[in-house]
């Protein structure tokens, strides 16, 4: 268990793309790894913005998102993360929302 904020360690998400023995990955560089984190992190932003939600990496190891208003949760891997939206936000925040899809294709645009 972390000392600092209690949190267990947990299994891999499938996200993080980890190298595993006999299975061909580009992840297999912990550079690589580190930039798809980043990459991720910056996607999920995009759709969390709609909310009045920030999601940050935590030394690569888990994520802190947090509202507009200042309350913030550590998010174990991706798996978690829209529960624990829903929880910090009060409400369903759904990424198929068609107002939240108009606002990206016309951001994209």
């Amino acid at each position: 268990m972390c000392a600092l904020c209690g949190g267990l360690g947990g299994g891999e998400h499938w996200t993080d793309a980890a190298p595993r023995p006999g299975v061909l990955s580009q992840a297999a560089d912990p550079v690589l790894r580190r930039r798809e984190r980043v990459r991720r992190v910056a996607a999920a932003n995009r759709v969390l913005r709609h909310y009045g939600m920030q999601l940050t990496d935590w030394q690569g190891s888990a994520y802190l998102l947090a509202t507009a208003t200042g309350k913030s949760e550590m998010v174990e891997t991706f798996a978690h993360l829209w529960a624990v939206a829903e929880r910090l936000a009060g409400r369903m925040c759904d990424p198929l929302d068609p107002a939240l899809l108009d606002r990206l294709e016309r951001a994209d645009g």
